[in-house]
Order: structure tokens, then sequence, then C-alpha cells
């Protein structure tokens, strides 16, 4: 992803998360801060896809549409803030691959695991790439933020053999 990009994941943003509105100054801060954690997909010249990703504490994801401020010191683990593709450019494997480059990165960039808060019924996708349910006490409040049914996830990278 590259700052030209911007507009075209807040329309895409817009058009995936109608539940959870985020404004462009969550994407362009996320890309300043971490730009090799943010990805854009496109498909015949037209962005279908785009991830955004960086590392974090474990436990604590950062509350929707809010700025980080930076990348905090000591961060241990490799959060997935989104991964959203259109309807049309899903089943084609984009979230497999997305999947394991971000695994690839993580791994490249000494983190034990990768963590995420699935939302909009996702849960069996993420098990799919390898993502567990896991519970932090005190988080429960939190979650209901994200939206009913929304769970904190995990991927442990230690037991990966791949």
């Amino acid at each position: 992803m590259v700052a030209q990009d911007l507009a075209k994941v807040q329309i895409l943003a817009d058009t995936i998360h109608l539940d959870h509105p985020e404004e462009p100054q969550v994407f362009a801060e996320r890309l300043r801060l971490y730009p090799e954690g943010c990805l854009a997909l496109e498909e015949d010249g037209r962005l279908i896809g785009y991830a955004l990703t960086h590392p974090w504490h474990f436990g604590t994801p950062p509350k929707l549409n809010s700025l980080l401020g930076g990348i905090p010191a000591g961060a241990t683990t490799y959060y997935v803030h989104d991964v959203a593709l259109l309807p049309e450019a899903r089943g084609k494997g984009h979230a497999v691959q997305a999947g394991e480059r971000l695994v690839r990165h993580a791994r490249d960039a000494g983190f034990g695991n990768l963590s995420l808060v699935a939302v909009n019924n996702s849960q069996a996708i993420w098990e799919r790439l390898g993502f567990h349910v896991t519970s932090v006490p005190g988080l429960e409040a939190k979650l209901l933020t994200y939206g009913p049914g929304a769970v904190l996830m995990v991927r442990e990278l230690a037991q990966d053999v791949s």
C-alpha cells in the first residue's frame, strides 16, 4: 500500500465495514507508522482488498477508529487490525495468501504470535488460517465495542511447522 491508495482503501472500508467505520486519518497513520504491514490487493487495475497490520501489545487491541500515536516499544504481538476483501474478491484464495504473507512477516520480524479481533462472524475464516479464540481477563467490555460476537484470536508461531 502507498499513500495514493488511501482514498481507495477508505472507500473499500466504508463499503465492507458498515458497522465499523474508521476515519481516513486512522488508515494514514497506520501506513505512516508501519508501511510494511499495510497491503493493497489489486485485480485488473482495481483495488479489491487491503490489510492493515502492525506490532502491538498482546491482549490490548486498539480501540476502533482510534490513532495509535506510535508503535509501542516491546511489542508482544503482530496485530492484524484489518483484512478486508470486496465480495467479488472472496473465494479466490486471497485471504489465505494474505494470511501466509502476514505470518512470514511476523516470524521474520521476531514475533511469537499474531493476534486480532474477529468481527462480523469472521471467526471461522480465521480458524482456517490457524487462529484460535483466546481469553484475556478484563477484555470482555472492550470486545463488546467491536460488536456482537467479537472475539480475540491468536496464532502462535512457535507451534507452526510451516
